[in-house]
């Protein structure tokens, strides 16, 4: 594989409908169990490569060199090979700041809910850093350290303005269900999943439905990969390679 993108259920994935539009040069999708991932790794076969769950912590220590964006966010889904030194890079972090711009959706000072901690979550929990953010809580099913509960959210946070969903519970093909019960945060402004396939989630239909903006992530995906690839050529495409991309998916 020159190109592509490793995780370890990949069913849904646009990525090489997007990378394969924005270059003429192949792009694959490798799906990798636990057991494959670290051969995979260990063999450096790619130059370029993206990473989704459950891998964007995993492969750092087989890193040579680390952005240090990527390293205080602790998450990497962007590898290039270099003459078999592997350089990483998070590229979510790009994605997720341009989408909440372009959304005009302002998080300074604001009250927001990360749904789910793993690798995407850290990149959101970055961007919410940097653009001042008031109050963050991170929401998980099982009590864990530096996260509450979805009943002690309900419970202690209905006020939230924003919630921000970085699971993958909603996505395809289990798209009836939601991470989340909307009902009781009747102060809402916004609500963002990092899903994008389906594009209407039950989540966001359900924030919808309380007049309430509802991004998806499909903008985020594509913004993203074009970093990516970027990072890949070492070169930089138009901002209008995403924005055919992106409606063309839509």
């Amino acid at each position: 594989m020159k190109y592509g993108l490793i995780g370890e259920k990949l069913g849904h994935s646009y990525s090489k409908v997007i990378h394969e539009a924005m270059r003429e040069e192949s792009y694959d999708l490798q799906e990798l169990s636990r057991e494959e991932f670290p051969v995979f790794m260990e063999k450096r076969d790619f130059l370029g490569i993206n990473v989704t769950i459950p891998y964007k912590r995993d492969v750092i220590p087989y890193l040579d060199h680390i952005d240090p964006a990527a390293a205080r966010i602790g998450a990497v889904n962007t590898i290039v090979n270099r003459d078999k030194t592997l350089w990483g890079y998070n590229t979510d972090y790009y994605g997720f700041a341009e989408t909440l711009t372009e959304n005009g959706i302002d998080v300074a000072g604001k009250k927001v809910l990360v749904l789910g901690n793993g690798g995407a979550a850290k990149a959101v929990l970055a961007v919410l850093e940097d653009q001042k953010a008031g109050t963050v809580i991170t929401v998980k099913y099982r009590p864990q350290e530096g996260c509450i509960t979805y009943e002690e959210a309900a419970a202690l946070h209905a006020d939230a303005d924003i919630i921000i969903n970085t699971s993958p519970v909603g996505m395809y093909p289990k798209c009836d269900a939601t991470p989340i019960d909307l009902t009781p945060y009747r102060k809402l402004t916004a609500v963002c999943d990092l899903i994008y396939n389906p594009p209407m989630t039950r989540f966001l239909s359900d924030a919808a439905a309380m007049g309430v903006t509802a991004v998806n992530g499909l903008r985020m995906l594509v913004l993203q990969a074009r970093k990516a690839s970027e990072l890949f050529f070492q070169d930089s495409l138009p901002p209008e390679a995403a924005d055919r991309i992106y409606k063309e998916l839509m």
